[in-house]
């Protein structure tokens, strides 16, 4: 059994201004998804993104995960709460950030991002899509630096069983924040990173990221704590909030999979400007 290390949530003050490493996660995730981005550019090339358009990519990305993240807390999470405390909405630092909300704002902004190139939607989510569950590694590390969202007990003696005394016991829990580390970043990632490496129709690879997320977190969501306001939900249902939210995603993927596979046509690769040498099987 362990004892959860206490960590400062505050990295370093710069004055007045206080610097948390849940930030530093993000901006960490948001870096990676730079250095990914521009290397598969330059190694697979695309139909219109060149390495300096990643940049754009990501700025888009960037506020569809943060304000769909931060709004989809809100609203699937304590919605009656935020309606009565408006101006807790902009607290992000605080925590709660739901991926699902980030997923839609992703979604939406990848759809206004190839719109305005002249592209679609899944050309541009098929280049995204491997690259997110790295940036969702490092903010799940977030999460468990700020001792937030542990799992439930377990009585099972596993070694790796881990106390955390911010959730009012010193009984031993799952440290889910690391599975989800583990299962939804380093596993995932591996995957769609080797999957999308050969050629692959428009939307297949978008497809298998819904299906493979949707999968691992729902898995992964009996071994975590309930939110407190949300335990009347999981004791109805016998699912959770998270589990609830899985769901549509994984249908949609199988959907999409279906789709693409039958009527979907493989992208037109387009030379970059910068050019180096282009893997040109990957159509």
């Amino acid at each position: 059994m362990l004892m959860y290390p206490k960590i400062d949530p505050v990295a370093f003050s710069l004055g007045k201004l206080k610097v948390h490493w849940y930030g530093i996660m993000y901006m960490v995730g948001f870096l990676s998804f730079l250095y990914i981005g521009k290397y598969r550019v330059k190694k697979y090339g695309h139909s219109f993104l060149t390495v300096k358009l990643v940049d754009d990519t990501l700025f888009y990305a960037a506020l569809g995960v943060v304000l769909g993240g931060r709004l989809g807390y809100c609203l699937f999470y304590q919605p009656m709460f935020y309606l009565l405390h408006p101006l807790n909405i902009i607290k992000t630092w605080d925590g709660g950030m739901s991926f699902h909300g980030g997923l839609l704002g992703v979604m939406l902004a990848t759809y206004l991002f190839a719109r305005k190139n002249n592209s679609t939607f899944f050309e541009l989510s098929d280049f995204i899509a491997p690259i997110v569950p790295v940036a969702l590694f490092f903010g799940r590390i977030g999460n468990f630096i700020n001792g937030e969202l542990w799992g439930k007990i377990t009585t099972a003696g596993i070694p790796w069983a881990m106390v955390f005394p911010q959730s009012g016991t010193m009984l031993p829990r799952h440290p889910s924040q690391l599975y989800e580390a583990l299962g939804e970043g380093i596993i995932l990632a591996t995957f769609l990173l080797i999957y999308s490496g050969k050629p692959r129709k428009i939307g297949q690879t978008s497809a298998m990221f819904l299906i493979g997320y949707g999968i691992i977190r729902f898995v992964i969501e009996y071994f975590r704590e309930p939110d407190s306001f949300l335990r009347n939900v999981v004791q109805m249902t016998h699912l959770s909030m998270g589990q609830w939210l899985c769901v549509p995603m994984i249908l949609l993927g199988i959907v999409l999979y279906y789709y693409s596979t039958k009527y979907g046509r493989y992208m037109v690769i387009k030379p970059q400007p910068d050019e180096v040498k282009l893997d040109t099987k990957h159509r």
